[in-house]
């Protein structure tokens, strides 16, 4: 039975994706969930973040520094976190969260994490947490956020997918708007990351990837280069893939363009867009169809809202059982794709298997 009143959280993190991504989506769903504090390393950045929050949980508590964080741990009303730092230190914070019984919401650069720390280390940290669940009277949940398994436009799309006949083909096209426009062009941890912007921005699509194909990547191989100089490297990836099911696909990636959309080709054609619709942004998908026919439906961004939405129906007791499309694991096997590509690349193009979780 769910509780009577929204669990509590606290977001550990205070820059510009909290700001403008997390407070807003959880204001719209604030029946669900209590923000409680906003920690984050530096009292500046905390009161800044909280500053934005409390015009929507005017109860909210600035938290900083190792007596801030130690505050959160002690407070049993705080029944989960959103872990939402630098991406090198993301996995030793979630574990920490878990440790001491706290369900953690970890953004997507929890898989970056897993990049830098290669392989091996997913591995001891996926050890780790089914150590902390096994020890523990109430398992806590450990939960990857912003990965496109949410976002509607992809959603619908899998359904679409399923109107055009059996799988032949897959094409997915990103052209990426990653210029000095962007917000996150000089955060410098992804800057200082393996693999770029390749990596901070491809493992979002990965996610959609084989949701739509609905079996894994058993393959790659990909050749990378780096044309603008104004960014990491690599700028640019194609990569071949196979899958399980029999089907091959290319996978290219341009980290800045102008005109970003993605393309899905498989028995028939769907492709998805970027696009904004009465001021709203999202994905614009067009099916088609035998015989020349053709439709086009749009699909806002909303994928931060319903990820959030079901990980505290999650901690609250509302779901019988965890939304899998926030495992850990799935996460995991985002990046072992990506990092399969990335070494690929760095082969001259050597056909490299992907690693299982």
């Amino acid at each position: 039975m769910a509780n009577a009143s929204p669990p509590g959280i606290a977001i550990l993190g205070a820059g510009i994706f909290v700001k403008t991504q997390y407070i807003p989506r959880l204001a719209e769903i604030s029946d669900l969930v209590n923000l409680k504090a906003i920690w984050s390393r530096s009292e500046e950045s905390a009161k800044g973040a909280v500053e934005v929050a409390r015009k929507h949980f005017p109860g909210v508590e600035c938290k900083w520094g190792d007596e801030g964080l130690n505050e959160i741990i002690q407070d049993s009303s705080i029944l989960g976190v959103a872990v939402v730092i630098a991406g090198q230190t993301q996995v030793e914070m979630s574990l920490k969260m878990l440790k001491v019984g706290k369900h953690v919401l970890q953004g997507d650069f929890m898989i970056h994490v897993f990049f830098v720390a290669a392989i091996g280390e997913i591995e001891t940290a996926m050890t780790s947490y089914k150590n902390i669940s096994t020890d523990s009277p109430c398992r806590p949940i450990w939960a990857v956020a912003e990965n496109y398994r949410f976002e509607p436009a992809f959603v619908e799309l899998k359904k679409l997918v399923e109107e055009i006949g059996d799988m032949m083909n897959v094409q997915l096209i990103i052209e990426g708007s990653m210029n000095s426009s962007n917000p996150y062009f000089s955060s410098s941890w992804r800057r200082n990351l393996d693999g770029g912007f390749i990596l901070d921005m491809g493992v979002h699509y990965i996610a959609g990837l084989r949701m739509l194909v609905g079996c894994e990547v058993t393959s790659v191989s990909a050749t990378t280069s780096h044309v603008d100089k104004t960014l990491p490297a690599p700028d640019n990836i194609t990569s071949n893939f196979q899958l399980e099911n029999g089907c091959s696909g290319v996978f290219v990636m341009v980290v800045s363009s102008r005109s970003p959309k993605a393309f899905v080709g498989l028995k028939g054609t769907v492709q998805l867009e970027r696009g904004v619709q009465d001021g709203r942004h999202g994905y614009m998908a067009t099916v088609y169809g035998e015989g020349g026919t053709s439709r086009t439906i749009f699909y806002p961004f909303s994928g931060v809202t319903e990820e959030l939405k079901a990980f505290f129906n999650d901690i609250s007791g509302a779901s019988k059982e965890q939304e899998p499309r926030l495992s850990y694991v799935e996460g995991a096997r985002d990046v072992a794709v990506l990092e399969a590509m990335l070494e690929s690349g760095a082969r001259n193009g050597a056909v490299i298997p992907v690693k299982k979780f």
